[in-house]
C-alpha cells in the first residue's frame, strides 16, 4: 500500500537504537539508558493527590473542551507573570494543547501549506523539523549550535528561500545541542520577524531546567513579540509531567484563535481529572521546580566530571536535561557507529546525532534520566571501553 505523508518519513534512527538495546537487555547486559529524553522523576505528590481526587468525581469523566479550562488557561496567565512579568489574556492568548508536540504539529496545519517555507534550526529534534514537512511546507534549516552564527545562517536561509519563509521556527534552551540564549537574542529575533513579515514560533520545553544561575527568557518579555509569534509551555520537564501530556500555546491572538478553531474538528482537549491537577502544579509547583533543577544539576555534574575522567570533555550545559557530545577523535565513523559502539562495550545507551538531522552526526546526545549512582556507572562503562581502544590502537 502506498501512504499519505508518512511514506516520506526517514527511519526512525532512534527507534533502532531501542531495538538494540532491548536485545541486549534480553540478553542479560546491564545497559544504562540515556538515550531517551524521558523523565524518570516522579510528578508532585500534591499533584497527584489532586489528580486522584478529581478522577473519583464522575462530573470529570465527560467531554472537556479543547481550549482547556479556563482556570488551567488563567493558571498559565499567572506563571507568566510571575516568572517572566508578561501579561498574557487567558481567553484569548493562550490555549491548552495535548502535549507541545501535538500543540506544534497543528498549529503548523495552520500557518503553512504546500507551498510555504517554514525556517527550523538543525540539529534539531525531530518534530520541529518534520511537523511543517506533514503540513505540506518546504523545510529549510538553519545550523544552531554552540559555535553557530543563528542570524547569520537565518538571513542566508531568508535570502535563499522563494517563496519567503512564513514562519520561523526556534526552541531555547536548545534540544539536543544544550544551547541558551539571552534575552537579546530574542529581541534580534522579533525585530528580523517585524522587518521580514514573518511569524514566530518557539518552543519553550525546557523554560524550567536550568543551572548556575540561568534563568531562559520567554520570546513574550520582548516588547512586540507578541505581534508576530507564540510559545509553546509544558507540564513535561520542569513539573515531571511528561506522560500527562498537558501543554500550552502562549501569545499572538490571531494564532491562538487559528490553533483553537481546527482543535474544535480534532479533540475535546485532556481529561479532565489532568487538567484539574494541572492548575495545582501552575499554582503551587514553583519549589518543586526548584527541585527537580537541583536533581538534574547534580546528575549533570556526575556525568560532565566521569567523562573527563574517561578523557572525554564535555561542555557543562546551563539549560536542559541533555549533553551534547563530540563524538571522539579516535572514533572515525559516525553518530550512529558510535553510539552502537558505547552500547556494545561500554554498556549505555545514547542518542546518535545524526537522528536530529545531517548536521548532528558529530555528536552523540546523553539524556540525564538515570540516577547518580547509575550514571557514574555508564562513565566507568565508558572509561573502560575508551582505555580498551586506546590499547589496541
Amino acid at each position: 500500500m502506498e501512504f499519505r505523508r508518512i511514506d516520506n518519513l526517514p527511519p526512525y534512527v532512534f527507534a533502532q537504537i531501542n531495538q538494540l538495546k532491548a536485545e541486549a537487555r534480553r540478553s542479560g547486559e546491564d545497559i544504562v539508558d540515556l538515550g531517551f529524553g524521558n523523565p524518570d522523576l516522579p510528578s508532585a505528590p500534591f499533584v497527584v493527590d489532586k489528580l486522584i481526587e478529581a478522577a473519583r468525581s464522575g462530573r470529570n469523566h465527560g467531554y472537556s473542551s479543547s481550549r482547556g479550562l479556563p482556570n488551567l488557561r488563567k493558571a498559565v496567565a499567572d506563571r507568566y507573570r510571575r516568572r517572566f512579568a508578561v501579561e498574557v489574556d487567558p481567553e484569548t492568548e493562550v490555549i491548552t494543547t495535548i502535549g507541545a508536540k501535538e500543540g506544534l504539529a497543528h498549529l503548523m496545519w495552520t500557518l503553512v501549506q504546500p507551498g510555504d517555507v517554514a525556517l527550523v534550526p538543525e540539529p534539531s529534534y525531530p518534530i520541529h523539523l518534520y511537523a511543517a514537512a506533514l503540513a505540506g511546507a518546504e523545510v529549510r534549516r538553519v545550523p544552531v549550535g554552540l559555535t553557530a552564527d543563528f542570524f547569520s545562517g537565518l538571513e542566508e536561509a531568508f535570502d535563499d528561500s522563494w517563496p519567503r519563509p512564513r514562519v520561523i521556527l526556534t526552541s531555547f534552551p536548545h534540544n539536543p545541542t544544550t544551547t541558551c540564549v539571552d534575552l537579546d537574542f530574542f529581541a534580534r529575533l522579533v525585530e528580523f520577524a517585524h522587518h521580514h513579515g514573518v511569524m514566530l514560533v518557539h518552543d519553550f520545553a525546557y523554560a524550567d531546567i536550568a543551572f548556575d544561575g540561568y534563568e531562559p527568557p520567554s520570546l513574550l518579555q520582548v516588547p512586540g513579540a507578541k505581534d508576530v509569534g507564540v510559545e509553546l509551555y509544558t507540564l513535561s520537564k520542569g513539573h515531571s509531567m511528561a506522560g500527562w501530556r498537558v501543554g500550552f500555546v502562549v501569545g499572538n491572538a490571531q494564532m491562538v484563535e487559528a490553533l483553537a478553531k481546527l482543535k474544535s474538528y480534532l479533540d475535546y482537549g485532556t481529561f479532565q481529572p489532568i487538567q484539574i491537577a494541572s492548575i495545582v502544579a501552575l499554582n503551587d509547583g514553583d519549589d518543586f521546580i526548584t527541585e527537580v533543577n537541583a536533581v538534574y544539576q547534580r546528575r549533570r555534574d556526575v556525568l560532565v566530571d566521569g567523562l573527563a575522567r574517561a578523557g572525554w570533555e564535555v561542555p557543562r550545559p546551563a539549560g536542559t536535561m541533555f549533553l551534547w557530545a563530540s563524538i571522539p577523535p579516535w572514533f572515525d565513523k559516525g553518530s550512529f557507529d558510535f553510539s552502537i559502539h558505547l552500547l556494545d562495550r561500554a554498556k549505555v545507551a545514547v542518542s546518535p546525532g545524526i537522528g536530529f538531522g545531517a548536521s548532528g552526526d558529530g555528536h552523540v546526545r546523553f539524556a540525564l534520566v538515570e540516577n547518580e549512582h547509575r550514571i557514574s556507572q555508564a562513565t566507568r562503562g565508558i572509561r573502560r571501553a575508551f582505555d580498551d581502544e586506546a590499547g589496541s590502537r
